[in-house]
């Protein structure tokens, strides 16, 4: 894992725990990369015959044209989530969008829904292109930034897959009726600190939505709380973490891992 920060990062305690329940002899290095220094580090990664590497923080942003190639996935987010070595050379993937649709389809069928996406970075981005794909009612981006948005929305318009459009940013979002899911793919805010707010609050949150949250905390996110206040069905990034984990693990391995005890090495890591 290549990460500018690198600490905290729980993707070798993950990693360690799943070739051990499979009987891989491989071994997971965490390593801090100053972005200036990425093209070299990828470089060694394909020297010294890694199968890969995930990435972390700006790294992803930064990472694509250092690649031989990109999947669609990390082409439309503009970063990528995992390097893959392969034949051709270093083939980056982002997953983040992938872990969130599984994550959501252990719950629900999403396609018959209208989505609130809220964010338009590169998690954002993954996800929307993965529920547009699956053919969702329709897609509703709302970011601090509108440019971000707009950019988004006209991204998702040019695949003429499911219908698209964007709401203002607001202190508080409201939670627009016909919506079924929302996903807040921006920043939590510090839960240790009582002077920091979310980066993103709600109103009308319902007990018949379905939310998710991609921020990886142990304790309830202020999106998770308000969701689990309304009675509604929260998915934390717990759980979407887990299911992007597995699959980057059967990108490199081709073994499909347990996402249960994934879940409890997630849980002992950050509780740690």
């Amino acid at each position: 894992m290549l990460g500018c920060p690198a600490a905290g990062n729980p993707a070798q305690y993950l990693f360690e725990r799943l070739f051990e329940a499979t009987g891989l002899d491989w071994r997971f290095l965490t390593l801090d990369v100053a972005p200036d220094q990425l093209a070299d580090a990828l470089n060694g990664v394909q020297a010294l015959n890694f199968r890969g590497c995930l990435l972390a923080g700006p790294l992803r942003s930064a990472a694509l044209p250092f690649l031989a190639s990109s999947s669609p996935a990390a082409t439309f987010s503009a970063a990528a989530s995992l390097v893959e070595r392969q034949a051709s050379g270093l083939v980056g993937h982002m997953t983040d969008g992938r872990g969130m649709m599984e994550a959501l389809r252990a719950h629900i069928d999403p396609t018959t829904m209208h989505v609130l996406i809220v964010g338009a970075g590169a998690a954002a981005r993954s996800a929307a292109l993965e529920l547009s794909l699956a053919g969702v009612a329709g897609v509703t981006v709302c970011d601090r930034t509108p440019e971000r948005a707009a950019a988004l929305v006209t991204a998702l318009q040019a695949l003429d897959a499911s219908p698209c459009d964007s709401m203002p940013w607001q202190a508080t979002i409201p939670i627009p009726s016909h919506v079924g899911i929302v996903i807040s793919a921006v920043p939590a805010g510090d839960p240790q600190r009582r002077d920091t707010k979310p980066a993103a609050e709600f109103s009308g949150m319902r007990s018949d939505l379905v939310v998710a949250d991609f921020a990886l905390i142990a304790q309830p996110s202020p999106v998770m709380a308000c969701a689990l206040k309304a009675g509604a069905c929260a998915i934390d990034g717990l759980e979407i973490h887990c299911e992007k984990t597995a699959i980057d693990f059967h990108t490199w391995t081709g073994i499909e891992p347990d996402t249960d005890m994934l879940r409890e090495a997630l849980d002992e890591y950050l509780n740690a």
